[in-house]
């Protein structure tokens, strides 16, 4: 295994501790050459200077490229190998959403919606200035990338388990500032791994966006789909009952848990709060039952308006009660999805509002690209071993069965 060993001189030293980019620039220099150098020694299955039998090739110095980030630009040097060609997915993997953001940025000062801040940043970020060819350009390297990924085929696997959830936009549409939505869908394949099943802007969370959506992913090959993850808005939960017949709904328990507390007094928030996490961590139906039963008798003087919007959704927020227990936890909230969608926020953030709806798809695809690349070559999410059992002894009448059409 490589030994990685960052020097951080007296210099670097003083320019991060007194907030100077420099320092952190010249820090990530050395831990980025350090890993291509890592790399390198990989490929030749040799150290430097060393002898042995399984050496594939000899080092041949290096040749300095530039790399743009948006700490500052960083320069590595790059090995070289004698007689063959060094290979690293480093700069293709990094660089996918950085440029996205960074096209983002050029095109609101092609498009005119921007500030001289806007410009002397993506200047900064490029090292050069731009004109409207130049976004054109880096667009077609780009965009066939994300949407080769973004339109692939999932037939090859099942996924049992689906986290769906949106997240909104600010676009800039024929000169007026419109709101869409991003739909996105997280599937756990039948291997047990999470995967970023793909994007589609939507007007708004209507019934028709998510049909729209659903209809996509079906089309592409979704199949196998067992138990739903989403929040309780009505367009979605309408789509997914038609789009899904007989598959297994579960209302995220973070989303209820606002609601509940929204409608409670606020002197009687915590305790209620206590309460439902034990009602939604209760190990089965019958201890579930039980709570709820104590929670009548404590808040329904207390808080009324609140244990009436419990007892209204409870049945859709127990649905994880029916899937063994391993997965429970993870399968009981959109939380994995919310995550995603902080990472999302913070790209959004800097843009603030896109110009098209392409540079949408280009930023958000290329990061939801990044993040299934790391979860494919990850660990595994979920131990699929006593999902295939409990699948095995489900009576033959709750099969699910739906169609492409829906």
């Amino acid at each position: 295994m490589a030994q990685f060993n960052v020097t951080l001189n007296e210099e670097i030293l003083h320019q991060l501790f007194s907030g100077n980019n420099d320092g952190l620039v010249r820090l990530l220099e050395q831990v980025l050459n350090q890993i291509l150098e890592a790399q390198r020694t990989e490929q030749l299955q040799a150290d430097p200077y060393e002898r042995s039998d399984q050496r594939k090739g000899y080092r041949n110095g290096y040749k300095p490229r530039t790399l743009a980030t948006r700490v500052g630009r960083l320069t590595l040097m790059v090995p070289q190998i004698r007689e063959g060609v060094f290979s690293t997915e480093l700069f293709k993997r990094y660089q996918r959403s950085e440029q996205a953001l960074v096209l983002a940025l050029m095109e609101m000062v092609i498009n005119g919606v921007s500030t001289r801040k806007v410009k002397a940043i993506t200047e900064e970020l490029c090292g050069t200035s731009f004109s409207a060819s130049t976004v054109s350009e880096l667009c077609k390297q780009l965009d066939p990338i994300v949407k080769e990924w973004n339109e692939r085929d999932l037939s090859g696997k099942e996924y049992p388990f689906l986290i769906v959830d949106a997240i909104v936009f600010k676009v800039r549409d024929d000169h007026c500032i419109t709101t869409k939505s991003a739909l996105i869908a997280i599937g756990i394949n039948e291997d047990g791994y999470r995967e970023v099943l793909g994007l589609k802007l939507g007007n708004s969370e209507t019934r028709e966006s998510w049909s729209a959506y659903f209809s996509w992913l079906k089309s592409r090959g979704l199949k196998g789909v067992e138990f739903i993850v989403s929040d309780c808005h009505g367009g979605l939960v309408n789509a997914i009952e038609t789009h899904f017949q007989g598959v297994l709904w579960q209302r995220c328990q973070t989303h209820f848990t606002r609601n509940i507390l929204d409608a409670c007094p606020k002197r009687y928030q915590e305790e209620m709060h206590q309460a439902l996490r034990s009602l939604f961590e209760a190990p089965d139906r019958e201890s579930a039952e039980r709570i709820y039963e104590k929670m009548i008798d404590e808040f329904q003087e207390k808080a009324p308006r609140a244990l009436s919007i419990l007892e209204e959704g409870l049945e859709d927020a127990l649905t994880v009660l029916h899937i063994p227990a391993p997965y429970r936890k993870k399968l009981r909230t959109t939380n994995s999805i919310e995550r995603l969608n902080e990472e999302i926020r913070r790209r959004e953030r800097v843009i603030r509002i896109f110009p098209n709806e392409a540079s949408v798809i280009r930023l958000i695809g290329a990061l939801l690209m990044e993040q299934d690349e790391q979860w494919s070559t990850g660990r595994i999410y979920l131990n699929m071993d006593a999902f295939k059992e409990w699948q095995k002894a489900k009576p033959l009448s709750t099969s699910v069965v739906y169609s492409k059409a829906g």
